[in-house]
């Protein structure tokens, strides 16, 4: 009998999966992919093999309103399309894992008692999280389930890094800089003694550029700092995140404006960034296509705000060896990357303007002092190896600091 692990990233309105054939290799084969959107309105569902062809679906019951029918439906359709085989764990993306999780941990329910707990610091990403994770343990309570954390990559970094300047008492509470896309960073760490041997030990920074969007400067493949902090909210401009804001902003959003938490909540989270920058749309080709003034001055914040942000990182770092580009923006823009790159050629960057058209690995000059390169992430498959080692090795603690 076949056996199979399942990824899940939970969102809002959506579940994204992933399927994997659980063999002897490290790396699992990608066997599917889809995602279910539109939960609680109009759900519909898509797949597609590993070649990126499409697979067959059925269609979704207008009654799928939540995580677990949602969940259903998949795993429905994971019986008629893999008759036969068994599913072994299960593997999920979760947001935060707050200052305890080091490392992804097997689910128990001391775990996911913990993982409420943080909820608070990601509201709009762990309660969808933990909502898959209990529908899968309600429905499918023999399959043992795996958190791998956006954080856990992060809590490398030295302490002065992860301070927040407040006072003693209220930072007990766990009040510090985390940092995320954490699964993706660790991905590229991963492969970058295969892909790029001669930068793998050096001082990296990886610019995740995607609706969220975030850097993180590698040390030895170590995260040593981010720009991300306590909350996803922090540091670059992003689709409809703001990214870096001044504390006085927020509260004039309450004092002078009057509004409510749920109203300044929408706003961080749904009303800015890109979108509120140019009242156009959140997606970055959408911006670029358009040529309204407000959508030209999206773009060029953006690239301002990464550009500012790779500087800093640089004198973290002492200077750099290399700029690594990934996700949606990062893999898929060659406009947005050479105009990272000119802004930051007095870091010694000489860009290779055919290579980036052509979309190769490498898009310096060999001459290059700080070389540049486009790795695709693969946060999927990096859930999958920590599912699969971890029920391997039949589970671990959670690493305390």
């Amino acid at each position: 009998m076949e056996e199979f692990a399942l990824v899940l990233n939970a969102g809002s309105s959506s579940l994204k999966f992933a399927v994997f054939r659980a063999t002897t290799d490290p790396d699992w084969p990608l066997i599917a992919r889809g995602n279910l959107e539109g939960i609680g309105t109009a759900p519909k569902m898509s797949a597609r093999d590993a070649a990126g062809e499409s697979l067959p679906t059925a269609a979704v019951p207008a009654e799928v309103r939540d995580a677990g029918g949602a969940l259903e439906h998949v795993f429905a359709w994971l019986r008629a399309s893999f008759s036969g085989g068994r599913i072994i764990g299960v593997g999920h993306r979760v947001v935060h894992g707050g200052p305890r999780y080091a490392h992804p941990a097997v689910v128990t329910p001391e775990v996911l008692t913990e993982l409420r707990r943080l909820v608070p610091y990601a509201p709009l990403h762990q309660p969808y999280n933990l909502a898959a994770i209990e529908a899968v343990a309600k429905h499918r309570p023999e399959v043992p389930q795996v958190a791998c954390f956006d954080t856990s990559f992060h809590r490398t970094l030295p302490q002065v890094a992860k301070l927040i300047a407040l006072p003693a008492d209220v930072r007990q509470g766990g009040i510090e800089r985390y940092g995320f896309h954490g699964l993706s960073y660790e991905y590229i760490a991963s492969v970058l003694p295969q892909v790029a041997p001669q930068i793998a030990e050096g001082r990296v920074i990886v610019a995740h550029l995607g609706s969220g969007a975030s850097l993180c400067a590698l040390r030895a493949g170590r995260s040593i700092e981010s720009t991300m902090g306590f909350t996803a909210l922090d540091g670059l401009c992003m689709g409809t995140r703001p990214g870096a804001v001044d504390p006085g902003v927020i509260l004039y959003l309450f004092q002078g404006l009057g509004l409510s938490v749920k109203e300044v909540e929408t706003i961080l989270y749904k009303k800015s960034g890109l979108l509120g920058i140019s009242g156009v749309s959140n997606d970055m080709r959408d911006l670029l296509e358009s040529s309204e003034l407000t959508a030209r001055l999206a773009v060029d914040y953006f690239v301002y705000r990464v550009t500012k942000e790779v500087g800093a990182l640089a004198a973290v770092l002492g200077g750099i060896d290399a700029l690594v580009f990934t996700a949606g923006i990062g893999e898929n823009s060659p406009e947005i990357r050479c105009r990272v790159c000119a802004a930051c050629a007095w870091l010694g960057i000489e860009f290779d303007l055919e290579a980036n058209t052509a979309k190769a690995a490498c898009i310096s000059r060999k001459a290059s002092a700080v070389s540049v390169w486009v790795i695709p992430t693969n946060e999927e498959l990096m859930i999958a190896r920590h599912t699969g080692r971890l029920l391997a090795s039949g589970g671990t603690r959670p690493s305390r600091e």
